[in-house]
């Protein structure tokens, strides 16, 4: 079967097409046949960087891609809920020993991925797994209720535009930090507060919004020294998810609130093959939601191919995406 593979790791390392073994599905697998695929920061990560710097990266010939949408091809022993034929999303490769999704069939652990929403084409599909699983775990692990006010810093932002929509599916007051006229309307027809990070301070819109009292959840997808925002913004008791933590800080904010800060790193399953099963029932939900008009991707515009994996990878890395970029097989 063909794939894109990359033979070197580096900020300008190529993907070269090339021929690789199909899999065979094992015990407790699926086969799925490709038909799209999205890029993740951590997919970025994992070229520029590689296994040096970031050891989940797999070993070259390296095939990434971790999110994927496609059509079950065949059924491992044991495997119960998936046919042949089914059309299936996740994320379940494209680190460590698992090969991803940048190949025409892929072998996924059925634990790890779900019938795909009905009414979502395979674009849309592929678009979710990885940054709706990890909203949906931010603001389960930060106990949110219906009521609640909800802070989501880079609600633009591919995993902050669906932690808008699922807080505000959940019944919560959601408010979402973004940088633009263009973020602040996507923010707006999700029904969510924009709040423009560059012209108004923590402290002032803690103010407008809560009356000074803070914000039950901030869910902070930016992270790093963005923390330190989110636990000013945060209420006495509040709780804190954040998906970017990779750097030592000042707790003292955090200590004298008695905030709860949740770290969410949504590759543990894959990675140790700890409750794989997780994200499978979570994906069931989310397909769920979306099919109930409370969940919708946003892709960025531009469109690529197979042979465009490169550039769609460069995309991404630019900053100028708006939404999730989306690979087409």
């Amino acid at each position: 079967m063909k794939a894109m593979a990359l033979t070197e790791y580096g900020e300008n390392a190529e993907f070269q097409s090339t021929d690789i073994a199909k899999p065979e599905a094992e015990p407790g697998h699926v086969i799925v046949r490709i038909a799209a695929t999205s890029v993740n920061t951590v997919d970025t990560m994992i070229r520029r960087m590689g296994q040096e710097e970031l050891p989940l990266s797999p070993d070259l010939p390296a095939v990434l891609g971790m999110d994927f949408a496609g059509t079950v091809e065949a059924v491992g022993d044991g495997v119960s809920g998936f046919a042949v034929g089914d059309e299936v999303y996740g994320c379940a490769g494209g680190l460590g020993d698992l090969q991803g999704a940048l190949a025409e069939f892929m072998d996924a652990d059925a634990k790890l991925i779900a019938h795909k929403p009905k009414s979502l084409s395979m674009r849309e599909a592929a678009a979710l797994p990885l940054v709706a699983i990890t909203a949906y775990e931010g603001l389960k692990r930060a106990n949110l209720e219906a009521g609640q006010t909800v802070l989501v810093h880079g609600g633009a932002g591919g995993v902050g535009h669906v932690a808008v929509q699922l807080a505000k599916h959940f019944g919560a007051d959601v408010y979402a930090t973004v940088g633009g006229h263009q973020q602040l309307e996507f923010v707006k027809g999700y029904g969510a507060t924009p709040i423009n990070y560059k012209t108004e301070a923590v402290a002032d819109y803690v103010a407008s919004h809560t009356g000074g009292a803070g914000f039950d959840v901030v869910f902070d997808s930016v992270g790093g020294v963005n923390m330190l925002n989110s636990f000013e913004a945060a209420a006495l008791n509040g709780q804190i998810a954040t998906t970017v933590s990779l750097l030592e800080l000042d707790l003292s904010a955090a200590h004298f609130k008695g905030l709860s800060v949740h770290v969410v790193f949504m590759l543990i399953p894959m990675l140790h093959d700890h409750k794989r099963e997780s994200h499978g029932a979570i994906l069931s939900e989310l397909a769920a939601i979306v099919d109930n008009g409370g969940l919708k991707p946003l892709l960025d515009a531009p469109r690529f191919s197979f042979d465009e994996v490169g550039q769609a990878y460069d995309r991404l890395s630019s900053g100028r995406a708006i939404g999730k970029v989306v690979v087409e097989l």
